[in-house]
C-alpha cells in the first residue's frame, strides 16, 4: 500500500479511531491526500445504521422566524456531523405533510424536525413518522411529541406590560393569521395580560404578517372615531405598515400613537420611528430543536419535553407616553 501499512490501519485512520500512533495516522493521512482518497462515508454510515441526516419539514420558507429558524438548524447539524434535507410544504394538511414525511424516509434521515407554523388539524394526533425521532417547532402539540418553540405569550406580556408601564390603558391588538400557533399564542398573551390588569379590550384585528395588510388596518385604525393610544402588532412587518399609514395621515408616533412590534427584525432599528420590539432567539430555538432530535437519534432520551424559549422587550423609539385627552 502506498503509506506502508494494512487496510485495517487505513480503516482506523479513516474512521477516527485512536489506536494508531501519531506518526502512522500522519502518514496515512499524507497517503490519502497524495492519492485523493475520500472515506466512503455512505458505506461506513449504513453499517453503523445512521445516515448522519436531519429532514425538515416547513411550510412557509418566507417567514422571518422560519427562515432564521432553519439556519439555525443547518448550522447546529453541521455543527454536530449531520446534513439536512428541506422539504418546503406548500399546503399545510395532514395528507401534504405525510408524504413529505415518506419521501423524507425514503431518503434516509435520521429524525425530523417539523417547522409547524400553521394549524394542521390537531397535532397531537399526527402518526406520521413510522417511528422516527420527531422534533416540532412552532406547535402546541403536548407529549408524544418533543416541542421547542418561542414563549410567544411571555414576549406579548412584556409588550403590553411595556406600554402599561408607559400610561396607555387602551391598547389595540394587531394579530396574524387565525391558523397560525404563533399568532393564536400572542393573542392570548396580549388578552390575559389586559384581562389580569382589568382593562377591556377592543375587538383585535387580523393581519397576515405582510406589511400591506399592517397598512390596510392602519387605515381602519384612522378611520375609527376614537382611536386608541397603542398598538401591538404580532410582527414586525406589519408594525411597518401600521407606520406607514400613520404617517400617510400625520399621526405622530409615539406623542399621538405607540407602536410595538414582535420579532425584531433586521432592520427594525432602521424604521421611521425606530420599532420597539419583542425579540425573539430564533437562533436558539433552532439550535435546541436540533440539539433534542440528535439526543432521541441517539438514544440519549425517550422523554417528550416542551422547551420554551423566552423572550426580551428592545425598546427604541416608536413606543412613548400615552396622549392626554
Amino acid at each position: 500500500m502506498h503509506a506502508g501499512v494494512s487496510a485495517q490501519t487505513v480503516s482506523r485512520v479513516a474512521n477516527g479511531q485512536t489506536n494508531v500512533r501519531p506518526a502512522t495516522r500522519d502518514r496515512v493521512l499524507a497517503s490519502m491526500q497524495a492519492l485523493g482518497y475520500r472515506p466512503n462515508s455512505a458505506a461506513r454510515n449504513l453499517k453503523s445504521g445512521r445516515f448522519r441526516s436531519i429532514g425538515v419539514v416547513s411550510f412557509n420558507l418566507e417567514t422571518l422566524g422560519n427562515e432564521r429558524t432553519l439556519d439555525a438548524i443547518a448550522v447546529a447539524a453541521a455543527a454536530a456531523g449531520y446534513t439536512t434535507m428541506l422539504l418546503p410544504v406548500a399546503d399545510p394538511t395532514e395528507l401534504e405533510v405525510a408524504g413529505a414525511f415518506g419521501r423524507l424516509e425514503e431518503q434516509a434521515v435520521d429524525g425530523i424536525i417539523l417547522i409547524m407554523s400553521a394549524e394542521l388539524g390537531s397535532p397531537d394526533e399526527l402518526k406520521l413518522t413510522a417511528g422516527l425521532p420527531l422534533v416540532i417547532v412552532d406547535s402546541d402539540a403536548t407529549p408524544p411529541y418533543t416541542v421547542v418553540d418561542t414563549d410567544q405569550e411571555q414576549g406579548a406580556r412584556l409588550a403590553v406590560e411595556h406600554l402599561f408601564e408607559l400610561g396607555h390603558r387602551d391598547i389595540l391588538h394587531v394579530a396574524g393569521p387565525e391558523k397560525s400557533f404563533s399568532a393564536r399564542r400572542r393573542r392570548a398573551g396580549y388578552l390575559r395580560t389586559m384581562e389580569a390588569a382589568g382593562l377591556p379590550t377592543r375587538p383585535v384585528l387580523f393581519g397576515n404578517w405582510t406589511a400591506s395588510s399592517g397598512r390596510a388596518l392602519g387605515e381602519a385604525i384612522v378611520a375609527q372615531a376614537e382611536p386608541p393610544t397603542a398598538v401591538f402588532a404580532a410582527n414586525d412587518q406589519m408594525a411597518l405598515g401600521l407606520l406607514n399609514a400613520f404617517h400617510r395621515h400625520g399621526w405622530q408616533v409615539p406623542e399621538f400613537i405607540s407602536v410595538v412590534g414582535f420579532d425584531d427584525a433586521d432592520d427594525a432599528a432602521a424604521y421611521w420611528p425606530s420599532l420597539t420590539t419583542v425579540h425573539q432567539r430564533f437562533d436558539e430555538v433552532g439550535r435546541r430543536a436540533t440539539t433534542e432530535l440528535i439526543a432521541m437519534i441517539d438514544g440519549e432520551t425517550d422523554e417528550h419535553t416542551t422547551s420554551l424559549i423566552p423572550t426580551s422587550l428592545v425598546v427604541r423609539e416608536s413606543s412613548g407616553p400615552a396622549r392626554r385627552g
